[in-house]
């Protein structure tokens, strides 16, 4: 057998074929099932965008309402799994906490591994209770009761409604929706690559999407956007934004927000992002953050061009200060995400069970060779 070319952290290797989003990040693109990002965001809901990426088509009104309906219908806090968030310590985090009701949620109906309606039904059933999951730790957390949803109100302005209970605006709860779109899919990154291993060896849907919210959870891959606005805060004033960067480049400082493992150029989902934060800061006249990330953009575009170097916002240089904007406290950026991705993760766990093969990598040893066992006495 010929030994295949080593490739740290699987860049560049493709493991699978697929037909649900496709990346061209040397031009800036992202489409979902052919659709690009800027005119399911200008035009679709979350709803729509969500049977899309399921589908793989985009729903008559017909096959709409149906699937609104069946969402609704899953709109529902299982008492069982409330019990399970109440049982566990008040500081454990969002994405702990996640994790471990997306697994148990896999005991009350268990769904065996594989691509049947049952298992598309139990996928619209995740998408409908991240966010009321997400929302009950967030007030079982700080020691609040729980809100339980309601069914006339949109998937975000729901889950906006169960984090504080106000009803959020409908411009709000359009962005917030738009916002779940853009981060619904983003082919094999690492948490969807988890969701897909796992259920390569047949383990339930739920297991899967458990496993992706453990991968969402690591630093190098969801909460970039909170750090982007840690570091905004370090920045005193506009004005001494400019320098601010000039020192981090000279210190090496990484400046959050920044590139992309992907994108040879700037990511398009973070253009939808900047035009909202825009438009929500000028009408609450809040533009420094705004004012601040536009500065940071410009200089490290001349800086970084000047060493042939080019560098271009990714989806979280704006979408932190938005959130923020919107009434979202930094603990639940993540958690949003899931929320948003756990449509991804499902579509991809069940094309994974369309054609089924389970991933077995190989690994380059470089570890020592031909030692010799000697007894516990000898042993230096």
């Amino acid at each position: 057998m010929t030994e295949t070319t080593y490739s740290k952290g699987l860049a560049g290797v493709i493991a699978a074929e697929s037909t649900i989003c496709k990346i061209d990040g040397d031009k800036g693109l992202l489409s979902y099932r052919g659709y690009t990002i800027q005119d399911l965001a200008e035009n679709s809901n979350f709803s729509e965008s969500a049977y899309l990426l399921l589908y793989g088509a985009l729903p008559t009104a017909a096959q709409l309402a149906s699937f609104e309906e069946t969402l609704l219908k899953y709109r529902v806090l299982d008492d069982a799994l409330v019990g399970v968030l109440q049982a566990l310590p008040r500081d454990t985090h969002p994405m702990i906490a996640l994790q471990t009701v997306a697994g148990a949620h896999g005991s009350l109906s268990p769904v065996p591994a594989g691509h049947s309606e049952a298992n598309v039904a139990r996928s619209i059933e995740l998408i409908a209770k991240f966010p009321l999951w997400v929302a009950a730790w967030a007030r079982i957390k700080e020691g609040k009761d729980v809100i339980a949803p309601r069914a006339d109100l949109g998937h975000g302005q729901n889950f906006l409604y169960m984090l504080d209970g106000d009803v959020p605006d409908e411009e709000t709860g359009h962005i917030f929706d738009v916002c779940l779109i853009l981060h619904m899919e983003h082919s094999f990154n690492a948490s969807t690559f988890t969701a897909r291993v796992v259920a390569a060896t047949e383990a339930p849907i739920d297991a899967s999407v458990s496993a992706a919210v453990g991968a969402l959870y690591g630093p190098l891959h969801g909460g970039a956007n909170e750090r982007v606005l840690d570091q905004l805060e370090t920045i005193p004033s506009v004005e001494a934004t400019e320098q601010w960067v000039m020192d981090s480049l000279a210190q090496k400082r990484k400046v959050m927000g920044m590139g992309h493992r992907v994108y040879r150029a700037k990511d398009p989902r973070s253009y939808v992002l900047e035009g909202f934060l825009k438009t929500i800061a000028e009408k609450r006249g809040t533009n420094d953050n705004y004012e601040k990330l536009k500065v940071v953009e410009s200089t490290m575009d001349r800086e970084m061009r000047a060493k042939n170097k080019p560098i271009y916002p990714n989806v979280d240089f704006f979408s932190g200060s938005l959130y923020e904007l919107l009434g979202i406290g930094t603990e639940h950026f993540t958690p949003i995400f899931a929320i948003a991705r756990v449509v991804g993760w499902t579509a991809h766990i069940l094309e994974q069970w369309e054609d089924n093969r389970i991933y077995r990598p190989k690994a380059l040893y470089t570890g020592e060779t031909s030692l010799s066992w000697k007894p516990v006495g000898d042993r230096g």
